[in-house]
């Protein structure tokens, strides 16, 4: 992996004012002093130089050419950056060139895979910045920077810290039984050690779920019966005419889609079918759809109507575990107490303040979030061993007893970092990077 050199286009490979070459590796100031009219090999670190891209003696382009010498690069290897005319046909030209002179096509996230290997970045960090390129909100951008300036090993090596005492004192314990200056570990001393840190597991766990739902959006369900003013809600919220809106009940068949950022958080609206009993085998299938995305849900939003003369919803197995905030629509004809708007209107300003209200608290993202999934499975692997560590000493069993659960949990959080890995799992995870990064 650190013997070749790789190439590929980093830029969007179409029109354009500039397209970038990147080129990084052992050989890459040699490839790049082969095909440019300066001295790339004399040329100082962390500069820019013009010049021309030469093939058999022949301009193809003029260039801004990038130094940047190991382990001062993003890959932490030597590194050139190709600064050329935008067009398709002279920059594959370029990296064809490139690749003639010995480069090899880099995979997709070959670069940060690079980055990782040469200990620039661990693992998390690496996928930090995957989840920068892939945001699509400011709360999930603010999240990836701050995973790629390293907070999730900020938050995991106290614990690692922790665990690794833990396990020095079942060692010195067991190792050497007969020193008098070292004292005597039972379950009574360790096991409040091991609880303390099973709590700070579960709040960050706590804090890794909003973490998630931050970086793919809150998938927001708006419910209610027929006619409640769901669709209207939604074409209020997008600011568009997404949903067909009539008096007639059950125009909305199937889920209708959309997006808003609300504040730096992305709300994935679904507008559902209304609820109600029915014998059209399409509305029927239209509201089961309803309740399986309600059931699926991160957020519900319950719209009561003050007009309606029937029984309001009542969904208690739907929004179980689920944040919900009900609101009476229809304030411009029939305002109530509580939260109270007019869809029709555009008068959703209450629903907007409750919305950033509930999330306020999770908005403050400068605190360290995990934020994939790898990295949440292996804190609850991690938790689940010492969970299981505390059981046996609550057993009545002996610290070293317990070793070889708190060794794995200790594994888990290695793993995070990716300082024990398997190849099997760098290649799933830098698969999912674009080329050229």
């Amino acid at each position: 992996m650190l013997t070749k050199t790789i190439a590929a286009i980093s830029t969007a490979l179409q029109d354009g004012a500039i397209s970038i070459i990147r080129l990084s590796g052992p050989d890459a100031l040699a490839i790049a002093d082969s095909v440019f009219s300066g001295d790339v090999l004399h040329q100082p670190a962390n500069t820019i130089r013009y010049g021309t891209i030469l093939k058999d003696g022949e301009p193809l382009d003029e260039v801004l050419l990038s130094v940047f010498r190991a382990p001062h690069s993003y890959s932490g290897m030597d590194m050139v950056e190709i600064n050329a005319h935008g067009g398709v046909l002279i920059t594959r030209r370029i990296l064809q060139l490139l690749l003639s002179k010995g480069a090899v096509l880099a995979e997709p996230g070959e670069f940060t895979r690079q980055a990782f290997l040469t200990g620039r970045i661990d693992l998390a960090q690496a996928e930090a910045v995957n989840d920068m390129i892939t945001a699509t909100s400011d709360a999930g951008a603010r999240i990836a920077v701050q995973g790629i300036r390293g907070s999730v090993r900020k938050l995991l090596e106290p614990l690692i810290d922790d665990i690794l005492n833990i396990i020095a004192q079942i060692e010195v314990n067991i190792d050497y039984p007969e020193y008098e200056d070292v004292e005597e570990l039972t379950s009574e001393t360790l096991l409040p050690e091991i609880t303390r840190w099973i709590d700070r597991i579960g709040r960050i766990l706590e804090r890794a779920a909003f973490g998630q739902q931050v970086k793919k959006g809150i998938d927001t369900v708006i419910l209610g019966r027929p006619n409640a003013g769901k669709s209207s809600l939604l074409n209020a919220l997008l600011e568009e005419d997404k949903a067909i809106v009539t008096d007639i009940p059950g125009t909305t068949r199937d889920v209708v889609e959309g997006r808003v950022i609300l504040d730096g958080i992305q709300l994935n609206l679904l507008d559902t079918a209304g609820i109600r009993e029915t014998e059209d085998t399409v509305e029927k299938l239209g509201v089961e759809r309803s309740r399986k995305a309600a059931r699926e849900a991160d957020l519900v939003i319950l719209v009561r109507d003050p007009l309606a003369t029937d029984a309001d919803l009542d969904l208690p197995e739907l929004v179980e575990g689920k944040q919900l905030i009900e609101v009476w629509n229809k304030s411009d004809v029939a305002p109530r107490e509580g939260l109270s708007i007019s869809a029709k209107t555009g008068e959703i300003e209450p629903l907007l303040q409750e919305i950033r209200a509930r999330f306020e608290q999770g908005l403050d993202t400068k605190e360290a979030l995990l934020s994939s999934e790898r990295q949440i499975g292996l804190l609850r692997r991690a938790q689940a061993s010492m969970m299981n560590a505390q059981a046996v000493l609550q057993d009545g069993g002996l610290p070293d007893m317990a070793e070889i659960d708190i060794q794995e949990a200790h594994s888990c959080l290695k793993e995070i970092l990716g300082e024990v890995h398997r190849e099997d799992l760098l290649d799933a995870l830098f698969s999912r990077f674009c080329l050229g990064k």
